[in-house]
Protein backbone atom coordinates (compact mmCIF):
# COMPACT_ATOMS: atom_id res chain seq x y z
CA UNK A 1 0.00 0.00 0.00
CA UNK A 2 1.18 3.37 -0.73
CA UNK A 3 1.55 6.01 1.92
CA UNK A 4 -0.32 9.39 1.16
CA UNK A 5 2.99 11.47 2.89
CA UNK A 6 3.55 13.14 -0.93
CA UNK A 7 0.29 13.69 -1.63
CA UNK A 8 -1.48 16.83 -2.21
CA UNK A 9 -4.45 16.01 -0.33
CA UNK A 10 -5.74 13.93 2.19
CA UNK A 11 -7.54 11.49 0.28
CA UNK A 12 -7.74 10.03 -3.29
CA UNK A 13 -11.37 11.84 -3.25
CA UNK A 14 -9.75 15.41 -1.56
CA UNK A 15 -6.92 15.26 -4.74
CA UNK A 16 -10.13 14.54 -7.47
CA UNK A 17 -12.11 17.82 -6.21
CA UNK A 18 -8.44 19.56 -6.12
CA UNK A 19 -7.70 18.75 -9.76
CA UNK A 20 -11.18 19.12 -11.14
CA UNK A 21 -10.99 22.65 -9.47
CA UNK A 22 -8.10 23.34 -10.69
CA UNK A 23 -9.15 22.28 -13.93
CA UNK A 24 -12.22 25.04 -13.53
CA UNK A 25 -9.84 27.76 -13.03
CA UNK A 26 -7.66 26.96 -15.91
CA UNK A 27 -10.40 27.03 -18.08
CA UNK A 28 -12.33 29.99 -16.62
CA UNK A 29 -8.41 31.51 -17.48
CA UNK A 30 -8.24 30.08 -21.34
CA UNK A 31 -11.98 31.38 -21.80
CA UNK A 32 -10.91 34.89 -20.38
CA UNK A 33 -8.14 34.88 -23.00
CA UNK A 34 -9.93 34.05 -25.83
CA UNK A 35 -12.55 36.48 -24.67
CA UNK A 36 -9.90 39.46 -24.60
CA UNK A 37 -8.01 38.14 -28.18
CA UNK A 38 -11.63 37.69 -29.96
CA UNK A 39 -12.39 41.43 -28.64
CA UNK A 40 -8.97 43.24 -29.08
CA UNK A 41 -9.35 44.41 -32.54
CA UNK A 42 -5.52 44.65 -32.26
CA UNK A 43 -3.14 42.90 -30.39
CA UNK A 44 -0.62 44.97 -29.10
CA UNK A 45 2.74 45.00 -26.87
CA UNK A 46 0.33 47.82 -25.17
CA UNK A 47 -2.65 46.25 -25.22
CA UNK A 48 -0.73 42.86 -23.14
CA UNK A 49 0.89 45.12 -21.28
CA UNK A 50 -2.57 46.59 -20.04
CA UNK A 51 -3.75 43.32 -20.03
CA UNK A 52 -1.63 42.14 -17.53
CA UNK A 53 -0.88 45.31 -15.59
CA UNK A 54 -3.88 45.20 -13.79
CA UNK A 55 -4.62 43.45 -10.12
CA UNK A 56 -7.42 41.79 -11.36
CA UNK A 57 -5.31 39.56 -14.29
CA UNK A 58 -2.35 39.16 -11.84
CA UNK A 59 -4.54 37.58 -9.15
CA UNK A 60 -6.44 35.45 -11.61
CA UNK A 61 -2.86 34.43 -13.54
CA UNK A 62 -1.50 33.53 -10.53
CA UNK A 63 -4.31 31.21 -9.14
CA UNK A 64 -4.41 29.32 -12.62
CA UNK A 65 -0.26 29.29 -12.07
CA UNK A 66 -0.87 27.59 -8.82
CA UNK A 67 -3.62 25.92 -10.56
CA UNK A 68 -1.73 24.31 -12.96
CA UNK A 69 1.43 23.45 -10.92
CA UNK A 70 -1.21 21.94 -8.07
CA UNK A 71 -2.72 19.62 -10.83
CA UNK A 72 -0.07 18.74 -12.40
CA UNK A 73 1.73 17.90 -8.99
CA UNK A 74 -1.47 15.72 -8.47
CA UNK A 75 -1.75 13.76 -11.67
CA UNK A 76 2.09 12.90 -11.78
CA UNK A 77 1.65 11.79 -8.33
CA UNK A 78 -1.32 8.89 -8.97
CA UNK A 79 0.97 8.34 -12.07
CA UNK A 80 4.29 7.42 -10.27
CA UNK A 81 2.42 5.71 -7.23
CA UNK A 82 0.40 3.83 -9.63
CA UNK A 83 2.74 2.53 -12.36
CA UNK A 84 6.27 3.34 -10.28
CA UNK A 85 6.24 -0.05 -8.10
CA UNK A 86 10.13 1.35 -6.96
CA UNK A 87 10.06 3.19 -4.39
CA UNK A 88 13.78 4.43 -4.92
CA UNK A 89 12.61 5.16 -8.43
CA UNK A 90 9.23 6.39 -7.57
CA UNK A 91 10.60 8.96 -4.57
CA UNK A 92 13.61 10.14 -7.38
CA UNK A 93 10.82 11.13 -9.76
CA UNK A 94 8.79 12.62 -7.44
CA UNK A 95 11.66 14.91 -6.13
CA UNK A 96 12.60 16.03 -9.89
CA UNK A 97 8.60 17.04 -10.13
CA UNK A 98 8.50 18.96 -6.93
CA UNK A 99 11.80 20.49 -8.13
CA UNK A 100 10.43 21.26 -11.77
CA UNK A 101 6.71 22.69 -9.97
CA UNK A 102 8.54 24.57 -7.39
CA UNK A 103 10.80 26.41 -9.96
CA UNK A 104 7.79 27.11 -12.46
CA UNK A 105 6.18 28.77 -9.57
CA UNK A 106 8.97 30.70 -8.35
CA UNK A 107 9.39 31.61 -11.78
CA UNK A 108 5.76 32.67 -13.04
CA UNK A 109 5.57 35.05 -9.45
CA UNK A 110 8.57 37.06 -10.63
CA UNK A 111 7.23 37.10 -13.83
CA UNK A 112 3.97 37.93 -12.77
CA UNK A 113 4.95 40.52 -10.40
CA UNK A 114 7.59 42.25 -12.15
CA UNK A 115 4.85 44.06 -14.54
Amino acid sequence: MVTTVTSLGRSGLHDWVLQRLSAVIMLAYVVYLGYFFATTPEITFAAWQGLFASTFMKVFSFLTLLSVVMHAWIGLWIVSTDYMPKVSIRVAFQAIVIVICLSLLVWGIQILWSL
